[in-house]
């Protein structure tokens, strides 16, 4: 699925200073398009949009869907040790949070699911937060070992070996950042329980009742740095982190399917993994429409046209949407709230505030 929690919060995105990461990534966004725009035949794209197979059309909805699914069910399983949680709620929570996130692009989707089940649950906030970031952290680590996989099988057109460098460094950097990550919440685990660390530290140094409430928070979300104690549950989750990954992958392959495009087996994780650093960097770089331009892109290394591309990526978007949209207002109907209460007062504050 197109990831559409990742987008930085817009309270950075506000500041006065980082404006001009607003507009450069802006201007970038906008060439892009405008090349895209320029050399693509949209007579041509129609035509191949028209011909798409709804079959495969549907294929796609449900390999989107069957995706989060399963993610629900690895969620699950990391939160074994906080609480008792049903599969289906915990999908329906996440498909809420892309739901937030799809109508406010403000990258609250992760404090959305996790407001979404510790009121069922009632527990905090910060607790079932820390549950996301080592659910996060997981996935993580697999992206960065199939693109280690992709770069050793040669599979991507890359005669100077450029890409192939730079999927390798983006991989290896992710992956020691993603250890040091989890190497600092151990220890803010195992510091806490004896009332010391350096966010309890932090926490003190603030003023009176905040420091309070800070102190709180920062407990809470130790409680939540968790990890299931049976071996089958961990490897479970390591499991389910490949297979998530393996039906991300698969999206372009039903979509390519309903236009007649067949490529490589491998040519689909090679496609995840540059699409995945492609994201990241827009994102980062404050850059619009970088899934649709990387994907044209990245299809076009391996020999598809940028109408048919642009067919293959247009189907993903609205399987996407559609599956967000349909899911999404569920998970909020089986959760007991409705779309005017996202954006009352509370629910703002308790997100920002976890």
């Amino acid at each position: 699925m197109i990831e559409l929690d990742e987008t930085p919060p817009a309270a950075a995105t506000r500041q006065p200073r980082h404006r001009w990461l607003n507009w450069l990534g802006a201007a970038i966004g906008l060439g892009l398009i405008a090349l895209l725009a320029w050399r693509l035949d949209w007579r041509q794209f129609a035509e191949v949009l028209q011909s798409a197979r709804p079959e495969f059309v549907l294929a796609t909805f449900l390999a989107i869907t069957l995706e989060q699914v399963i993610r629900g069910w690895k969620w699950r399983q990391i939160l074994t040790p906080v609480c008792d949680c049903r599969t289906s709620h915990l999908f329906g929570a996440t498909m809420a949070g892309y739901l937030a996130n799809l109508l406010v692009p403000l990258g609250l989707s992760p404090f959305v699911r996790s407001w979404l089940v510790a009121r069922k649950q009632k527990i905090s906030m910060s607790c079932v937060l820390a549950t996301v970031a080592i659910d996060r952290l997981v996935d993580g680590l697999v992206f960065a070992g199939i693109v280690v996989v992709v770069v050793l099988a040669a599979i991507i057109p890359d005669p100077n070996g450029n890409i192939g460098l730079g999927l390798l460094l983006g991989a290896g950097s992710s992956a020691a950042a993603i250890v040091a990550v989890l190497f600092l919440l151990v220890h803010h685990k195992r510091r806490s329980a004896s009332g010391i660390g350096i966010l309890l530290a932090l926490a003190d140094r603030l003023p009176g009742r905040l420091a309070a409430r800070a102190r709180s928070l920062a407990l809470a979300f130790a409680d939540g740095i968790v990890w299931p104690q049976e071996r089958w549950r961990g490897a479970a989750i390591v499991l389910a982190s490949i297979v998530i990954k393996l039906f991300a992958a698969s999206h372009l392959f039903w979509a390519g399917l309903a236009f007649g495009v067949v490529l490589e087996p491998l040519v689909y994780l090679a496609l995840l993994a540059i699409l995945g650093f492609i994201v990241i960097l827009a994102h980062m770089a404050r850059v619009p429409a970088g899934f649709v331009v990387g994907a044209v892109f990245s299809l076009g290394l391996f020999g598809v046209e940028d109408a048919t591309a642009l067919a293959m990526v247009t189907v993903v978007m609205a399987a996407n949407m559609l599956a967000v949209a349909v899911f999404g207002g569920w998970g909020l109907w089986i959760h007991g709230v409705g779309l005017g209460d996202l954006g009352r007062r509370k629910v703002v504050i308790g997100a920002k505030m976890w």
